[in-house]
């Protein structure tokens, strides 16, 4: 045992983890992927199994899980992919430059805050902004999802907000090119609290915008102008591996799948 770290535990979940991947496993298939002695096995799968997560069915030639296993997840109400993957590179912008992310994402006809920095931040203008609703066309975290989506996508969630009126709409519209020339939004100048300014990004895959992602500064430390050159390059870098990491979880699970259909189907 290492620290406080229960060994058993740990192998009661590679093997749950390892049985997840196919259908039917056997010991020697088993004892191949995890490392784990076969007499190890053998105890640890007759415990999950009289917790009723593990069957052993003799005619299919091996273990497999069984349907309680669905309610170890029943209560996983985490964010999208998206936020996962954004998390380590968030913290790591904010250490590296004192000022706090927030990554929000699409719901209904607003932005939500997902995910902040604002704890790692010793600058932050806000105490806190987690499940903040956030407007489409003043804020900058709105107005970067609003511009850089799909034009279908774009002209839906006009309606949805009830911007229907002909110069209204194409005041909106050139607004959103600005942003789509520039490569990133502010806030409206009119948008509260007017002490503080954010530059948002979206976080792009496959031409479909996951997320948007900002950095918040206090309108006293910089200028507009000073605050882009500064931000803007390290936070399309922050875009770019919040996307590359949401593109590997996907394709974690889409290879666990594939791995546990393969199985099935060979067997």
């Amino acid at each position: 045992m290492s620290g406080q770290t229960v060994e058993s535990v740990l192998r009661a979940f590679d093997i749950l983890r390892e049985l997840n991947r196919s259908r039917v496993t056997s010991l020697k298939d088993l004892h191949a992927a995890t490392g784990l002695p076969k007499a190890t096995l053998v105890r640890l799968l007759k415990t999950l199994g009289e917790a009723g997560y593990v069957t052993n069915d003799r005619r299919q030639g091996g273990y497999q899980v069984t349907s309680n296993v669905k309610a170890l997840s029943c209560g996983y109400h985490r964010d999208p992919l998206v936020i996962e993957a954004a998390r380590p590179w968030s913290i790591e912008f904010t250490r590296k430059y004192q000022w706090p992310i927030a990554v929000a994402t699409l719901e209904e006809r607003n932005v939500i805050v997902r995910f902040s920095t604002i704890i790692d931040s010793p600058n932050s203008p806000f105490h806190g902004t987690i499940n903040l609703r956030l407007d489409l066309l003043t804020r900058a975290l709105g107005r970067a999802y609003l511009a850089f989506c799909p034009i279908a996508e774009r002209e839906m969630l006009l309606d949805l907000l009830d911007i229907h009126e002909r110069v209204e709409r194409q005041d909106a519209l050139d607004m959103l090119g600005r942003v789509r020339r520039a490569g990133f939004s502010l806030r409206d100048v009119m948008s509260e609290p007017r002490s503080s300014n954010t530059i948002a990004m979206p976080v792009m895959l496959d031409e479909k915008v996951l997320a948007t992602v900002g950095v918040t500064y206090f309108n006293s430390a910089f200028s507009v102008e000073q605050a882009v050159a500064k931000f803007c390059e390290p936070l399309h870098e922050l875009s770019l591996r919040i996307a590359s990491g949401c593109e590997q979880f996907q394709a974690d699970v889409a290879d666990t799948c594939r791995v546990r259909s393969d199985h099935q189907i060979a067997t």
